[in-house]
Protein backbone atom coordinates (compact mmCIF):
# COMPACT_ATOMS: atom_id res chain seq x y z
CA UNK A 1 0.00 0.00 0.00
CA UNK A 2 0.93 3.60 -0.93
CA UNK A 3 0.26 6.81 0.53
CA UNK A 4 1.50 10.35 0.04
CA UNK A 5 2.88 12.72 1.60
CA UNK A 6 3.96 16.26 1.60
CA UNK A 7 6.65 17.49 3.72
CA UNK A 8 7.46 20.97 4.55
CA UNK A 9 8.37 24.25 5.16
CA UNK A 10 11.73 22.64 6.51
CA UNK A 11 13.09 24.70 9.37
CA UNK A 12 16.76 25.07 9.53
CA UNK A 13 17.21 25.01 5.60
CA UNK A 14 17.96 28.56 4.10
CA UNK A 15 14.76 29.09 1.87
CA UNK A 16 11.68 27.79 1.03
CA UNK A 17 11.05 23.66 0.52
CA UNK A 18 8.55 21.04 -0.13
CA UNK A 19 9.11 17.71 -0.73
CA UNK A 20 6.38 15.04 -1.71
CA UNK A 21 6.86 11.65 -0.73
CA UNK A 22 5.23 8.38 -2.17
CA UNK A 23 5.45 5.70 1.12
CA UNK A 24 5.75 2.44 0.58
CA UNK A 25 5.99 -0.61 2.96
CA UNK A 26 7.71 2.01 5.57
CA UNK A 27 10.14 3.47 3.41
CA UNK A 28 10.37 6.53 0.53
CA UNK A 29 9.27 4.71 -2.98
CA UNK A 30 9.67 7.85 -4.68
CA UNK A 31 10.37 11.58 -4.10
CA UNK A 32 8.83 15.05 -5.92
CA UNK A 33 11.29 18.00 -4.80
CA UNK A 34 10.18 21.45 -4.93
CA UNK A 35 11.33 25.09 -4.78
CA UNK A 36 8.16 26.95 -4.05
CA UNK A 37 9.20 30.74 -4.39
CA UNK A 38 10.33 32.35 -7.65
CA UNK A 39 12.68 35.23 -7.20
CA UNK A 40 13.92 36.07 -10.78
CA UNK A 41 17.20 37.43 -10.69
CA UNK A 42 18.11 36.58 -13.91
CA UNK A 43 15.41 38.42 -15.46
CA UNK A 44 16.40 41.67 -13.23
CA UNK A 45 19.98 41.75 -14.51
CA UNK A 46 18.24 41.66 -18.20
CA UNK A 47 18.92 45.71 -19.83
CA UNK A 48 21.82 46.27 -16.75
CA UNK A 49 24.65 48.21 -17.01
CA UNK A 50 27.17 44.90 -16.75
CA UNK A 51 28.73 46.25 -13.62
CA UNK A 52 25.28 46.50 -11.66
CA UNK A 53 25.85 43.05 -11.66
CA UNK A 54 28.32 43.01 -9.01
CA UNK A 55 25.81 44.76 -6.73
CA UNK A 56 22.70 42.66 -7.89
CA UNK A 57 23.85 39.23 -7.42
CA UNK A 58 25.40 39.10 -3.99
CA UNK A 59 21.85 39.84 -2.47
CA UNK A 60 20.26 36.43 -3.59
CA UNK A 61 21.75 34.92 -0.43
CA UNK A 62 22.46 36.64 2.68
CA UNK A 63 25.14 33.86 3.96
CA UNK A 64 26.93 33.16 0.54
CA UNK A 65 27.26 36.38 -1.32
CA UNK A 66 31.01 36.39 -1.37
CA UNK A 67 30.60 33.48 -3.61
CA UNK A 68 27.64 35.35 -6.03
CA UNK A 69 30.42 38.43 -5.69
CA UNK A 70 33.12 36.14 -6.73
CA UNK A 71 31.02 34.36 -9.72
CA UNK A 72 30.24 37.55 -11.08
CA UNK A 73 33.74 39.53 -10.63
CA UNK A 74 35.13 36.62 -12.40
CA UNK A 75 32.80 36.39 -15.21
CA UNK A 76 32.82 40.03 -15.63
CA UNK A 77 36.83 39.47 -16.20
CA UNK A 78 36.40 37.25 -18.86
CA UNK A 79 34.18 39.90 -20.85
CA UNK A 80 36.81 42.56 -20.00
CA UNK A 81 39.98 40.56 -20.92
CA UNK A 82 41.41 41.28 -17.20
CA UNK A 83 42.36 39.25 -14.69
CA UNK A 84 42.75 39.96 -10.88
CA UNK A 85 46.67 40.98 -9.66
CA UNK A 86 48.44 38.05 -7.13
CA UNK A 87 47.41 39.71 -4.45
CA UNK A 88 43.84 40.99 -5.44
CA UNK A 89 43.61 37.42 -6.28
CA UNK A 90 44.52 35.82 -2.48
CA UNK A 91 42.58 38.65 -1.09
CA UNK A 92 39.09 37.41 -2.64
CA UNK A 93 40.09 33.35 -2.50
CA UNK A 94 40.72 34.84 1.97
CA UNK A 95 37.50 36.08 1.51
CA UNK A 96 35.62 33.46 0.03
CA UNK A 97 37.44 30.94 2.17
CA UNK A 98 36.40 32.49 5.47
CA UNK A 99 32.27 32.91 4.22
CA UNK A 100 32.78 29.14 3.31
CA UNK A 101 33.95 28.35 6.08
CA UNK A 102 31.79 30.05 8.40
CA UNK A 103 28.63 28.82 6.35
CA UNK A 104 30.34 24.89 7.39
CA UNK A 105 30.49 25.81 11.00
CA UNK A 106 26.82 27.22 10.82
CA UNK A 107 25.61 24.47 9.23
CA UNK A 108 27.08 21.65 11.89
CA UNK A 109 26.32 23.49 14.81
CA UNK A 110 23.04 25.18 14.01
CA UNK A 111 21.32 23.18 11.24
CA UNK A 112 22.23 19.84 11.13
CA UNK A 113 22.98 18.73 14.79
CA UNK A 114 20.38 20.25 16.34
CA UNK A 115 18.25 17.41 14.75
CA UNK A 116 19.68 14.61 17.30
CA UNK A 117 18.29 17.05 20.22
CA UNK A 118 14.90 16.02 19.70
CA UNK A 119 12.62 13.80 22.35
CA UNK A 120 12.07 11.41 19.52
CA UNK A 121 15.36 9.95 20.61
CA UNK A 122 15.35 10.41 23.92
CA UNK A 123 16.99 6.72 25.32
CA UNK A 124 19.86 6.73 23.05
CA UNK A 125 23.11 6.68 24.83
CA UNK A 126 24.15 9.78 23.37
CA UNK A 127 20.91 12.00 23.22
CA UNK A 128 22.14 13.64 26.80
CA UNK A 129 25.06 14.67 24.92
CA UNK A 130 23.47 16.12 22.03
CA UNK A 131 20.77 17.99 24.30
CA UNK A 132 23.78 19.45 26.05
CA UNK A 133 25.96 20.28 22.74
CA UNK A 134 23.20 21.12 20.41
CA UNK A 135 19.86 22.10 22.12
CA UNK A 136 18.65 25.46 19.85
CA UNK A 137 19.69 28.68 21.69
CA UNK A 138 20.72 26.54 24.86
CA UNK A 139 23.57 24.07 23.61
CA UNK A 140 26.94 24.91 24.85
CA UNK A 141 28.30 24.08 20.79
CA UNK A 142 26.05 26.29 19.36
CA UNK A 143 27.02 29.12 21.28
CA UNK A 144 30.61 28.49 21.25
CA UNK A 145 30.94 28.35 17.59
CA UNK A 146 27.97 30.87 16.69
CA UNK A 147 30.31 33.52 18.82
CA UNK A 148 34.03 32.10 17.31
CA UNK A 149 32.43 32.84 13.58
CA UNK A 150 30.64 36.00 14.42
CA UNK A 151 34.79 36.90 15.51
CA UNK A 152 36.10 35.06 12.19
CA UNK A 153 33.84 37.03 9.76
CA UNK A 154 35.59 40.16 11.45
CA UNK A 155 37.97 39.48 8.68
CA UNK A 156 35.57 39.90 5.96
CA UNK A 157 35.21 44.41 7.44
CA UNK A 158 38.68 44.32 7.14
CA UNK A 159 39.21 42.35 3.29
CA UNK A 160 36.06 43.90 2.07
CA UNK A 161 34.52 46.68 4.30
CA UNK A 162 31.35 44.77 5.16
CA UNK A 163 29.76 41.29 5.11
CA UNK A 164 27.53 40.53 3.44
CA UNK A 165 26.80 41.94 0.39
CA UNK A 166 30.12 43.89 -0.34
CA UNK A 167 31.29 45.77 -3.43
CA UNK A 168 35.02 45.61 -2.83
CA UNK A 169 35.42 42.62 -5.01
CA UNK A 170 36.03 43.45 -8.88
CA UNK A 171 37.46 41.31 -12.13
CA UNK A 172 41.10 43.18 -11.53
CA UNK A 173 40.65 42.27 -7.54
CA UNK A 174 39.82 43.83 -4.34
CA UNK A 175 39.28 47.94 -3.81
CA UNK A 176 40.32 47.28 -0.09
CA UNK A 177 44.28 47.10 -0.18
CA UNK A 178 45.48 45.73 3.15
CA UNK A 179 47.66 47.41 5.76
CA UNK A 180 50.66 45.62 7.93
CA UNK A 181 47.82 46.17 10.71
CA UNK A 182 45.24 44.25 8.95
CA UNK A 183 47.36 41.74 8.45
CA UNK A 184 48.27 40.98 11.76
CA UNK A 185 44.95 41.11 12.80
CA UNK A 186 43.79 38.84 10.38
CA UNK A 187 46.71 36.11 11.28
CA UNK A 188 45.07 36.73 15.24
CA UNK A 189 41.65 36.06 14.31
CA UNK A 190 42.41 33.18 12.70
CA UNK A 191 44.60 31.81 15.70
CA UNK A 192 41.81 32.46 17.71
CA UNK A 193 39.37 30.76 15.27
CA UNK A 194 41.49 27.68 15.98
CA UNK A 195 40.81 27.84 19.12
CA UNK A 196 37.42 27.47 18.95
CA UNK A 197 37.35 25.20 16.39
CA UNK A 198 39.88 22.23 18.15
CA UNK A 199 38.12 23.18 21.78
CA UNK A 200 34.64 22.35 20.19
CA UNK A 201 34.19 20.16 17.00
CA UNK A 202 37.25 18.08 16.81
CA UNK A 203 39.00 18.39 20.24
CA UNK A 204 42.41 17.93 19.16
CA UNK A 205 44.89 19.68 16.36
CA UNK A 206 42.75 20.16 13.23
CA UNK A 207 45.78 18.76 11.04
CA UNK A 208 44.93 15.26 13.47
CA UNK A 209 41.46 15.13 11.58
CA UNK A 210 43.04 16.59 8.06
CA UNK A 211 45.19 13.46 8.11
CA UNK A 212 42.85 11.03 8.84
CA UNK A 213 43.24 8.72 5.81
CA UNK A 214 40.71 5.89 5.79
CA UNK A 215 37.44 5.12 6.73
CA UNK A 216 38.46 2.61 9.93
CA UNK A 217 41.05 6.08 10.47
CA UNK A 218 37.31 8.28 11.08
CA UNK A 219 35.82 5.15 13.41
CA UNK A 220 38.95 5.47 15.73
CA UNK A 221 37.86 9.66 16.10
CA UNK A 222 37.28 9.68 19.47
CA UNK A 223 37.40 13.31 20.30
CA UNK A 224 35.16 16.52 19.95
CA UNK A 225 31.42 16.74 18.62
CA UNK A 226 33.22 15.10 15.76
CA UNK A 227 33.32 11.95 17.75
CA UNK A 228 29.59 12.61 18.95
CA UNK A 229 28.74 12.79 15.48
CA UNK A 230 30.51 9.76 14.54
CA UNK A 231 28.74 7.56 17.41
CA UNK A 232 25.73 9.00 16.39
CA UNK A 233 25.66 8.04 12.74
CA UNK A 234 27.02 4.57 13.97
CA UNK A 235 24.33 4.19 15.68
CA UNK A 236 21.61 5.59 13.39
CA UNK A 237 23.21 3.86 10.35
CA UNK A 238 23.67 7.13 8.24
CA UNK A 239 26.20 6.28 6.81
CA UNK A 240 24.09 3.78 4.29
CA UNK A 241 20.99 6.90 4.54
CA UNK A 242 20.58 8.91 1.57
CA UNK A 243 23.58 7.73 -0.78
CA UNK A 244 23.70 9.65 -3.73
CA UNK A 245 24.48 9.29 -7.67
CA UNK A 246 28.58 8.82 -6.60
CA UNK A 247 28.90 11.15 -9.30
CA UNK A 248 30.79 14.01 -7.63
CA UNK A 249 31.52 17.77 -9.56
CA UNK A 250 34.26 20.35 -8.48
CA UNK A 251 34.95 23.42 -10.41
CA UNK A 252 37.97 24.10 -8.35
CA UNK A 253 37.86 26.29 -5.18
CA UNK A 254 39.51 29.81 -5.12
CA UNK A 255 41.31 31.13 -8.10
CA UNK A 256 44.91 31.73 -7.64
CA UNK A 257 46.34 32.99 -11.33
CA UNK A 258 45.80 30.23 -13.66
CA UNK A 259 45.78 27.73 -10.35
CA UNK A 260 43.26 27.34 -8.04
CA UNK A 261 43.81 25.43 -4.62
CA UNK A 262 41.57 22.70 -5.08
CA UNK A 263 41.62 20.39 -8.52
CA UNK A 264 38.31 20.74 -10.68
CA UNK A 265 36.88 17.84 -12.56
CA UNK A 266 34.14 14.81 -11.73
CA UNK A 267 34.71 11.95 -10.41
CA UNK A 268 32.34 9.35 -11.80
CA UNK A 269 32.23 6.38 -9.59
CA UNK A 270 35.45 6.33 -8.34
CA UNK A 271 37.31 7.91 -11.66
CA UNK A 272 38.58 11.34 -11.84
CA UNK A 273 37.47 13.13 -15.22
CA UNK A 274 38.10 16.68 -16.65
CA UNK A 275 35.61 18.95 -15.84
CA UNK A 276 34.16 20.60 -19.17
CA UNK A 277 31.43 22.96 -18.57
CA UNK A 278 30.39 23.21 -22.11
CA UNK A 279 28.78 20.00 -21.28
CA UNK A 280 26.42 21.55 -19.04
CA UNK A 281 22.53 21.94 -20.13
CA UNK A 282 19.15 23.14 -18.16
CA UNK A 283 16.14 21.00 -18.42
CA UNK A 284 13.02 22.51 -18.41
CA UNK A 285 10.63 19.48 -18.42
CA UNK A 286 10.12 19.36 -14.97
CA UNK A 287 10.36 23.21 -13.81
CA UNK A 288 7.89 25.59 -14.18
CA UNK A 289 9.88 27.50 -17.30
CA UNK A 290 9.46 27.79 -20.74
CA UNK A 291 12.05 27.24 -23.35
CA UNK A 292 14.20 24.06 -24.71
CA UNK A 293 17.12 22.47 -23.12
CA UNK A 294 20.09 24.62 -23.45
CA UNK A 295 23.56 25.11 -22.04
CA UNK A 296 22.90 28.42 -19.75
CA UNK A 297 25.09 30.39 -22.49
CA UNK A 298 21.80 30.17 -24.89
CA UNK A 299 19.44 29.65 -21.72
CA UNK A 300 16.90 32.38 -20.96
CA UNK A 301 14.37 32.64 -17.24
CA UNK A 302 10.58 32.75 -18.58
CA UNK A 303 8.41 31.72 -16.08
CA UNK A 304 5.57 29.32 -16.79
CA UNK A 305 2.67 31.21 -15.08
CA UNK A 306 0.38 28.61 -16.12
CA UNK A 307 2.14 26.39 -13.60
CA UNK A 308 1.70 23.51 -15.91
CA UNK A 309 0.60 20.18 -14.41
CA UNK A 310 3.76 18.44 -16.01
CA UNK A 311 6.10 20.39 -13.53
CA UNK A 312 6.21 20.65 -10.00
CA UNK A 313 9.41 22.80 -8.89
CA UNK A 314 10.70 26.71 -9.82
CA UNK A 315 14.38 24.87 -10.05
CA UNK A 316 15.61 23.99 -13.29
CA UNK A 317 17.24 20.39 -13.75
CA UNK A 318 21.07 21.05 -14.34
CA UNK A 319 22.84 18.13 -15.82
CA UNK A 320 26.57 17.14 -16.72
CA UNK A 321 26.79 15.19 -20.27
CA UNK A 322 23.03 14.66 -19.42
CA UNK A 323 24.22 13.08 -15.80
CA UNK A 324 23.03 14.05 -12.37
CA UNK A 325 25.72 14.88 -10.29
CA UNK A 326 26.45 16.27 -6.97
CA UNK A 327 28.36 19.06 -5.54
CA UNK A 328 29.68 20.43 -2.04
CA UNK A 329 32.16 19.89 0.02
CA UNK A 330 32.13 15.83 0.04
CA UNK A 331 32.57 16.34 -3.85
CA UNK A 332 35.08 19.41 -3.67
CA UNK A 333 37.73 17.17 -1.24
CA UNK A 334 37.15 13.70 -2.97
CA UNK A 335 38.09 15.97 -6.57
CA UNK A 336 40.81 17.05 -4.78
CA UNK A 337 41.77 13.67 -4.00
CA UNK A 338 41.97 13.51 -0.42
CA UNK A 339 42.21 9.70 0.55
CA UNK A 340 39.05 9.90 3.56
CA UNK A 341 37.35 11.95 0.91
CA UNK A 342 37.50 9.24 -1.69
CA UNK A 343 36.58 6.62 1.06
CA UNK A 344 33.98 8.88 1.78
CA UNK A 345 32.88 9.65 -1.61
CA UNK A 346 32.35 6.01 -2.40
CA UNK A 347 29.99 5.57 0.99
CA UNK A 348 28.64 8.20 -0.43
CA UNK A 349 25.69 9.03 2.57
CA UNK A 350 24.36 11.24 5.28
CA UNK A 351 27.77 10.42 6.97
CA UNK A 352 30.09 10.92 4.48
CA UNK A 353 28.47 14.38 3.57
CA UNK A 354 28.95 15.04 7.40
CA UNK A 355 32.04 13.79 7.55
CA UNK A 356 33.41 15.56 4.94
CA UNK A 357 32.27 19.11 5.53
CA UNK A 358 34.17 18.73 8.95
CA UNK A 359 37.33 17.71 6.88
CA UNK A 360 37.11 20.71 4.38
CA UNK A 361 36.51 22.88 7.95
CA UNK A 362 40.09 21.39 8.70
CA UNK A 363 41.74 21.96 5.77
CA UNK A 364 40.06 25.71 4.53
CA UNK A 365 41.15 26.33 8.11
CA UNK A 366 44.59 25.52 7.83
CA UNK A 367 45.11 27.13 4.40
CA UNK A 368 44.15 30.42 5.55
CA UNK A 369 46.39 31.00 8.02
CA UNK A 370 49.13 30.20 5.27
CA UNK A 371 47.46 32.59 2.91
CA UNK A 372 47.04 35.11 5.39
CA UNK A 373 50.88 34.97 5.88
CA UNK A 374 51.27 35.49 2.51
CA UNK A 375 49.07 38.95 2.42
CA UNK A 376 51.96 41.55 0.69
CA UNK A 377 50.51 45.38 1.98
CA UNK A 378 53.08 46.56 -0.19
CA UNK A 379 51.25 45.20 -3.35
CA UNK A 380 48.87 46.20 -5.93
CA UNK A 381 45.59 44.44 -5.44
CA UNK A 382 43.42 45.96 -7.38
CA UNK A 383 43.83 45.85 -11.65
CA UNK A 384 41.91 48.74 -13.47
CA UNK A 385 39.42 47.52 -16.74
CA UNK A 386 37.08 48.62 -19.07
CA UNK A 387 34.18 46.79 -20.30
CA UNK A 388 33.15 46.15 -24.17
CA UNK A 389 30.19 46.73 -25.38
CA UNK A 390 29.71 43.61 -26.50
CA UNK A 391 31.37 40.43 -24.78
CA UNK A 392 30.77 37.57 -23.07
CA UNK A 393 31.92 35.96 -20.02
CA UNK A 394 31.45 32.78 -17.46
CA UNK A 395 32.41 32.93 -13.48
CA UNK A 396 32.62 29.22 -11.87
CA UNK A 397 33.83 29.36 -8.30
CA UNK A 398 33.01 26.97 -5.38
CA UNK A 399 30.54 28.37 -3.00
CA UNK A 400 30.17 25.92 0.36
CA UNK A 401 27.42 23.92 -1.11
CA UNK A 402 29.27 23.44 -4.21
CA UNK A 403 29.68 24.71 -7.67
CA UNK A 404 28.28 27.57 -8.48
CA UNK A 405 28.25 29.26 -12.14
CA UNK A 406 27.18 32.74 -13.75
CA UNK A 407 26.94 32.97 -17.54
CA UNK A 408 27.33 36.47 -18.95
CA UNK A 409 26.61 38.14 -22.44
CA UNK A 410 26.90 42.02 -23.09
CA UNK A 411 25.48 43.46 -25.94
CA UNK A 412 25.47 46.94 -27.08
CA UNK A 413 26.75 48.09 -23.24
CA UNK A 414 23.97 46.14 -21.47
CA UNK A 415 23.38 42.81 -20.16
CA UNK A 416 21.42 40.73 -22.79
CA UNK A 417 21.66 37.71 -20.93
CA UNK A 418 22.57 36.29 -17.43
CA UNK A 419 22.02 32.78 -16.43
CA UNK A 420 23.29 31.19 -12.69
CA UNK A 421 23.45 27.64 -11.94
CA UNK A 422 23.85 27.52 -8.27
CA UNK A 423 24.96 24.38 -5.50
CA UNK A 424 21.43 23.75 -4.69
CA UNK A 425 20.30 23.81 -8.09
CA UNK A 426 22.68 20.73 -8.89
CA UNK A 427 21.75 19.16 -5.62
CA UNK A 428 18.11 19.17 -5.81
CA UNK A 429 16.60 19.37 -9.32
CA UNK A 430 13.27 18.35 -10.16
CA UNK A 431 13.31 14.81 -13.17
CA UNK A 432 14.66 15.39 -16.75
CA UNK A 433 12.76 14.59 -19.51
CA UNK A 434 14.12 10.78 -19.32
CA UNK A 435 12.40 11.07 -15.72
CA UNK A 436 15.81 10.47 -14.36
CA UNK A 437 15.67 12.16 -10.67
CA UNK A 438 17.72 14.84 -8.89
CA UNK A 439 20.43 13.70 -6.68
CA UNK A 440 18.32 14.63 -3.65
CA UNK A 441 15.37 12.99 -5.16
CA UNK A 442 17.33 9.85 -5.64
CA UNK A 443 18.88 10.15 -2.54
CA UNK A 444 15.76 10.15 -0.34
CA UNK A 445 14.57 6.71 -1.66
CA UNK A 446 14.14 4.04 0.89
CA UNK A 447 14.60 6.15 3.31
CA UNK A 448 12.57 4.96 6.34
CA UNK A 449 8.94 6.29 7.53
CA UNK A 450 7.73 5.67 11.10
CA UNK A 451 4.00 4.78 11.08
CA UNK A 452 2.07 8.32 11.69
CA UNK A 453 5.67 10.35 11.37
CA UNK A 454 4.45 13.49 9.38
CA UNK A 455 8.28 15.14 8.92
CA UNK A 456 10.54 12.01 8.89
CA UNK A 457 13.58 12.54 10.66
CA UNK A 458 15.39 10.10 8.10
CA UNK A 459 14.42 12.66 5.16
CA UNK A 460 15.30 15.57 6.99
CA UNK A 461 18.97 14.08 8.04
CA UNK A 462 19.55 13.45 4.38
CA UNK A 463 17.47 17.00 3.38
CA UNK A 464 20.01 18.77 5.52
CA UNK A 465 23.48 16.70 4.79
CA UNK A 466 23.21 18.55 1.53
CA UNK A 467 23.13 21.64 3.74
CA UNK A 468 20.50 23.16 1.15
CA UNK A 469 20.18 26.99 -0.06
CA UNK A 470 16.86 27.02 -1.56
CA UNK A 471 17.41 30.94 -2.12
CA UNK A 472 20.16 30.46 -4.06
CA UNK A 473 18.58 27.66 -5.92
CA UNK A 474 15.54 30.02 -7.61
CA UNK A 475 17.64 33.21 -7.43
Amino acid sequence: MTRKLLVGPFNRVEGDLEIRLDIRDGAVASAQVNSPLFRGFEMMLAGKDPRDALTIVPRICGICSISQSAAAALALGQAAGVTPTPQGALATAILHAVENLADHVTHFALFFMPDFARPAYAGRDWHGQALERFTAMQGSAARQLTEGRAQLLHITGMLAGKWPHTLAIQPGGVTKAPDARDRVRILSTLRSFRRTLEATIFGAKLEEYAALATLSDLDGWQTGDAALFLRIAADLGLAASGQGPRRYLSAGAYPLGAQRLTRAGLLDRGTLKPFDPAQITEDLSHAWMLGDTAHPAQGQTVPDEDMREAAYSWCKAPRLGGQVVECGALARQAVDGHPLALALADEGGVRARVAARLLEIARTQIWLEEAAQALDPAATFLEPFTLPKNGQGVGLVEAARGTLGHWLRIEKGRIASYQIVAPTTWNFSPRDAQGVPGALEAALVGAPVAEGEETPLSVQHIVRSFDPCMVCTVH
